[in-house]
């Protein structure tokens, strides 16, 4: 069963409906969880890009000062609770990819720019494509 159910709505909903707020201008907390015997999900690939729009977003958001830019982070969090449970290999990959996502533009945008506001929504419209499709496709 996929548990990524759990936060498709939100995440849709997050990822289409979030206009910017203002326009152009790494381990887990609560210790280290228990070790289990990791069986990839069939959508895994998807899940880590999905992972590296939210870090991307996240970014994105921050550098051009919108007020909602920390729910990006707290979707991801949800994210890694409702997926990755206590597994730890498949937090870490999830973590990096939206650790790169972050990242890649802190590198390229350091102030808020058409170019960003167009980046994030095409990001967005990528990420709401990706949840769209891993819930069709191997959700119950």
């Amino acid at each position: 069963m996929i548990r990524f159910l759990a936060i498709r709505l939100s995440l849709l909903l997050a990822l289409v409906a979030a206009p910017f707020a203002a326009r152009a201008q790494d381990a887990p907390a609560g210790g280290t969880p228990a070790v289990t015997a990791e069986k990839p999900a069939p959508y895994d690939a998807r899940l880590l890009r999905l992972s590296e729009i939210l870090g991307s977003v996240h970014y994105l958001r921050t550098v051009c000062k919108d007020k909602t830019a920390d729910s990006w982070r707290q979707l991801m969090q949800h994210l890694l609770d409702k997926e990755a449970g206590n597994e730890a290999q498949r937090r870490a990959r999830m973590t990096a990819a939206f650790n790169r996502g972050y990242r890649t533009f802190a590198s390229v945008y350091t102030a808020c720019t058409a170019a960003a506001v167009v980046a994030d929504e095409r990001y967005r419209a990528e990420g709401a494509t990706l949840a769209s499709e891993i819930t069709a496709r191997f959700g119950n």
